[in-house]
């Protein structure tokens, strides 16, 4: 059944972009530098020294610890290389000091003084950080990172060390283009590329990958590709991308559905087109070298308006995702899974309990306009029609609900268009005819309250147990012992997957053992469309198209 309106958006109060970075991917960015070639050769038993395809490499090194940042997977794309499919990087003499932090690709952090936004970061960001355990050992379980944040985010500011001595593996977190940098689908622009840049950097970050991370102590064999939020859905697009196969063994999707739809590449062709008019660059036969000459502050945070105003009735609505029927991704990652051409991997695929609850309280409540009784409804309707915001109505009353956001992130999140419970059903239905698949849903809560919305478990409320991450200015998240135990046995859940294809004899694959509700006090099943009204969504608006 197709979706009724689902190019149709609710327009909203404006919502500040660090609040609604931090409450939809919970991906922390800031401005750092890239690393500049230079230093002494290695010495034979230097174990912060490794010496890549590139060159060699310093790191950092603790009692269990190293990690290896700032390292070029790619070519600077600039001038002629922007909006063009990623080239080697060129080699370097010396030693590259790789103790500097990574360079954030372009991207807005918070507003200037004049309200005007605030542009970080430089389009030479092509670079990865590896963390592994000091202690020698055999060839480790890579896990590849990607971070979430579609037009923000990059990975070094992600701490994997509990990850990497805990569960002995080695962590990569990877920076690809962002925004329109990484996604633009320029009807002009002739590159297999198209549409996918970002995407395309993530393949040549797992290339790099390949051919590189044995001298880390890492087994190029048995690579996981993990990403939350949108690089859930970068995974989910790898998964159907021919030219990823190979490239990884396992993986993992967090907070995203491979059954949503991406952007169609007509309609990304013609959001692409309006963008380039905008920028004084109309004319199609001139527009790649018109739009390659801007400056990039011209093309860092465009449409991010649309994002932090607006509650979108699909993922795809959104600008700046995956494109869909281009060389890179051929087609849907719902119909290559329907069709038996998605990567047959083991894979964990999962939600939280309560996705919505953050996007919607930033979007309504924050900005002093929570959801009133009278806009419920109408809401609802303008998001999917008539018919299925009768429905929702009735089974999602007011009177259930402490306050009418809440009811709205509630069905919201259930139906799954953007993320949610409902879309993580059938992917865990067709993806199990082949090989395993792990769902779960994170059910453990926070405390926080946004205006009327208790936060409960909501959009990247997991990811704190995962990785020890810095923002500037806050210090990391603290844990009680119970949390610690919780962040101790996802950990462990997380790496022997990447180890062995199966996260333990405790959590079975779908659909032998259903999905596991996790939260701090244990483990449970828990039937995701009995849970979550999949039934009425099915019916009246599926979010998978």
């Amino acid at each position: 059944m197709p979706r009724h309106g689902s190019s149709r958006a609710v327009p909203l109060p404006a919502v500040l972009t660090a609040v609604l970075t931090a409450a939809l991917s919970a991906a922390l960015v800031a401005c750092s530098s890239g690393a500049p070639p230079g230093g002494a050769p290695p010495g034979p038993a230097d174990d912060a020294v490794v010496v890549t395809a590139g060159g060699a490499v310093r790191g950092t090194t603790t009692a269990e610890h190293r990690r290896f940042t700032a390292i070029p997977y790619a070519a600077a794309p600039v001038g002629e290389r922007r909006w063009r499919s990623p080239e080697p990087p060129a080699p370097w003499t010396g030693t590259r000091d790789a103790t500097v932090p990574s360079t954030p690709c372009p991207q807005t952090w918070g507003p200037n003084p004049d309200g005007t936004p605030q542009v970080t970061g430089a389009e030479d960001c092509l670079q990865l950080t590896v963390d592994t355990p000091r202690r020698a050992a055999a060839p480790r379980p890579v896990m590849v990172f990607l971070h979430g944040g579609r037009s923000s985010g990059q990975g070094g500011l992600y701490d994997p060390r509990r990850i990497v001595t805990g569960g002995d593996v080695v962590v990569v977190t990877v920076n690809s283009r962002l925004g329109a940098l990484g996604a633009l689908a320029h009807p002009a622009l002739d590159d297999p590329a198209v549409g996918n840049f970002g995407l395309a950097d993530q393949q040549a970050a797992l290339r790099w990958v390949r051919d590189n991370i044995a001298a880390f102590g890492g087994d190029p064999g048995n690579v996981t590709l993990w990403g939350e939020s949108a690089g859930g859905f970068d995974t989910c697009a790898h998964l159907a991308s021919p030219s990823a196969r190979g490239l990884f063994a396992k993986a993992i999707v967090q907070s995203a559905s491979c059954a949503n739809p991406v952007v169609a590449r007509d309609t990304a062709e013609q959001r692409a087109a309006a963008v380039a008019a905008e920028l004084g660059c109309p004319d199609p036969a001139t527009a790649p070298q018109c739009l390659r000459a801007l400056p990039v502050e011209a093309l860092v945070g465009l449409r991010e308006a649309d994002v932090t105003t607006t509650v979108f009735a699909a993922v795809a609505d959104a600008p700046w995702w995956p494109v869909a029927g281009t060389p890179l991704l051929p087609v849907q990652p719902g119909d290559a899974l329907r069709d038996g051409t998605f990567a047959d991997v083991p894979l964990i695929h999962g939600a939280t309990r309560d996705e919505m609850r953050s996007r919607v309280a930033a979007a309504y409540d924050l900005q002093g306009a929570p959801v009133t009784a009278e806009r419920y409804p109408a809401i609802l309707a303008d998001l999917f029609g008539p018919e299925a915001a009768r429905a929702a109505v009735e089974r999602y009353p007011l009177a259930a609900f402490s306050s009418p956001s809440l009811a709205l992130a509630t069905a919201l999140g259930d139906q799954g268009g953007m993320v949610g419970s409902c879309a993580q059903v059938p992917v865990h239905a067709a993806a199990a005819a082949g090989e395993p698949v792990f769902g779960y849903e994170f059910a453990e809560p926070v405390a926080d309250v946004a205006g009327t919305v208790p936060l409960g478990a909501h959009h990247g409320a997991d990811v704190r147990y995962f990785f020890d991450s810095t923002q500037p200015g806050r210090p990391p998240a603290q844990r009680t012992p119970q949390q610690q135990r919780l962040a101790d046995r996802l950990i462990g859940w997380w790496t022997t997957f990447a180890r062995t294809g199966s996260p333990g004899p405790d959590w079975p694959p779908v659909p032998d053992g259903g999905v596991l509700s996790i939260t701090a006090a244990g483990t449970a099943p828990v039937d995701l469309a009995v849970a979550h009204h999949c039934d009425l969504w099915q019916r009246v608006a599926p979010p998978t198209g």
